[in-house]
């Protein structure tokens, strides 16, 4: 019996704390090489916003931990889809940093965060695996590809995928580029739907890795305040290689995508691209659409969350799909039967792309 892979609930966690771009007025930044920006802080935020749309980001209180929001969102996504819990075959959990243990930048993960997860859910089946995987910003989506595999291969029924991440943690406050990242976790449960019984479901996928020269575009490096612990390291990105790579490859998966599906863009509905950067993001909606010789871009195609929620890495898609999916974004809905295009790219190099009928 053939089935399709069907997101049967959504749920999400966004963070109470929000930080907005007025907090950073009176911060000093530094360069790389450890040198005072003599641009004055309120320029350089005025600057920033204009180029990644974000005016604020939300960040976790500090009673709470990655797992902890990965827990929320899946216990949403599970009372929505309406199924026994016990019935999981599998939990997987992307995140890049795991727990990250309040004022220490130590990373927790043993055990693993969707151990922590299931444990916290309280499922007692040994038959559901937990396991986490590491893939950068697409690593939810990554899941939901993996989910999709194990259902199309008859190894899995029911699938929890969780996106998960605390880059509050592991920022350095001196380093400009810190004020795009922020926390937050979004979940779903995929089932496996006989053909015949429904028209939903995902339609294709395209994942590409590039790790030559691509690598090492997002890192863990040491601060650039002059006087930091060299020991302890931070998050940092070249920022610039990162658009450059994404404005080149991600287009091309997505149109991969696409035509693997047999579905033209002008039957695309919305497109949730990893809310990273609004310029980048809108660059990219551009060079699909001219990619198939197409000028004039529907109005509202793209949701954005970015501007109040900031870059939360894997939780940044399937949050602004929950909320969209729950009504809770202006302009933006879908209808039964529509088509949707999801793409993410991050650190590693990855791009992962999906194509799914509402």
């Amino acid at each position: 019996m053939n089935v399709k892979t069907v997101i049967t609930g959504t749920g999400c966690y966004i963070p109470e704390f929000i930080k907005t771009n007025t907090d950073f007025m009176h911060q000093d930044f530094y360069t790389e090489e450890n040198q005072l920006i003599s641009t004055p802080s309120q320029e350089i935020v005025e600057k920033f916003q204009g180029i990644t749309g974000i005016e604020e980001r939300r960040y976790i209180n500090d009673d709470m931990e990655s797992s902890d929001m990965a827990t929320i969102a899946a216990k949403q996504a599970i009372e929505e889809s309406g199924i026994d819990q016990e019935e999981l075959d599998q939990i997987i959990l992307a995140h890049n940093f795991g727990n990250v243990i309040k004022n220490t930048i130590q990373t927790d993960v043993l055990p693993a965060l969707a151990s922590r997860v299931k444990h916290d859910l309280g499922i007692k089946n040994p038959n559901c695996v937990a396991y986490d995987i590491l893939f950068g910003c697409p690593g939810w989506l990554q899941g939901v590809i993996q989910g999709d595999t194990f259902i199309k291969a008859g190894i899995a029924k029911k699938v929890l995928v969780v996106g998960t991440e605390t880059l509050s943690r592991v920022l350095d406050m001196y380093d400009r580029d810190s004020m795009i990242f922020s926390d937050g976790a979004g979940a779903s449960v995929l089932e496996a739907i006989p053909e015949d019984k429904t028209t939903s479901g995902i339609l294709s996928w395209s994942v590409q890795s590039h790790c030559a020269d691509e690598a090492f575009y997002l890192f863990l490096g040491k601060s650039n305040f002059p006087d930091a612990d060299s020991k302890i390291r931070y998050i940092k990105m070249k920022g610039r290689k990162v658009y450059e790579y994404a404005m080149q490859y991600v287009p091309a998966a997505m149109k991969d995508c696409l035509d693997k599906a047999k579905i033209s863009i002008k039957e695309v509905k919305k497109v949730f691209i990893h809310q990273a950067n609004e310029k980048m993001d809108e660059g990219i909606i551009k060079r699909l659409f001219k990619l198939y010789g197409e000028k004039d871009i529907p109005e509202h195609i793209m949701p954005m969350s970015i501007h109040k929620y900031g870059n939360s890495s894997v939780a940044t898609i399937p949050t602004l799909f929950d909320q969209v999916k729950k009504g809770k974004l202006e302009d933006h809905t879908f209808d039964k039967g529509d088509i949707v295009l999801f793409a993410s790219v991050g650190a590693g190099m990855n791009i992962n792309a999906v194509c799914y009928r509402i």
